[in-house]
This record gives C-alpha cells, sequence and structure tokens, in this order.
C-alpha cells in the first residue's frame, strides 16, 4: 500500500463502467505532489464483499469512501456507480467532495 505524507489515496474498479478512464487522470491531477493514486482491481463478488466495494469506480482516501454518508452503505457488489452531486447524476465523484477528503487527510 502506498502512503505519502500519511496520506493513502486508492480508486477501486472494474474493466467496463463508464467514468474510470477519465477520473483517473482527474484524481491524480487533485492528488498532485501530494501523494500517488493507487488502483485496485476488483475482480470477483467474492472481492466486492471483502473489499467493501460500492462500485466502479470507488474513491478513497486513507480507507474513508468520498462519498458522503458511504460508510453507512453495505450494498456492496460489482457494479457501475452512480453518484449523485448537486441535481444530476455522474459516473465519478465530483471534485469538491475529492478535494475535501483529500484535505481533511492531510
Amino acid at each position: 500500500m502506498l502512503r505519502t505524507n500519511g496520506m493513502k489515496v486508492e480508486i477501486l474498479y472494474f474493466d467496463g463502467c463508464p467514468g474510470f478512464a477519465e477520473f483517473v487522470p482527474r484524481v491524480r491531477d487533485l492528488v498532485g505532489s501530494r501523494g500517488e493514486v493507487e488502483l485496485h482491481s476488483v475482480e470477483s463478488v467474492e472481492d466486492a464483499q471483502h473489499m467493501k466495494f460500492l462500485g466502479s469506480p470507488t474513491l478513497r482516501v486513507n480507507g474513508e469512501d468520498v462519498e458522503p454518508g458511504a460508510d453507512g452503505r453495505t450494498d456492496f457488489g460489482m457494479k457501475c456507480r452512480l453518484y449523485r452531486a448537486a441535481d444530476r447524476l455522474t459516473h465519478a465523484p465530483p471534485d469538491d467532495w475529492v478535494r475535501r477528503a483529500l484535505d481533511a487527510a492531510a
């Protein structure tokens, strides 16, 4: 597991879900010099349950999902994830959630 300045940033995903390819460089830009982004491919339903995977892509900073309220969810599985941001659904968490998580971990 990669830690820089005590911060661990990881994207959990599986191939085939929209948003993942565009999300990775965006997260790397947001993380910048604070660290590196570690990618974890989720390969099975068993992996999804074990990793408490809420869908692709999932972003965690120091083990915490960046989506507010996600810590109370238990709907783990192999699915593409949607995020409700403002008045629309997106395939990746909004930048302000990512920044907030990174700032809290710094």
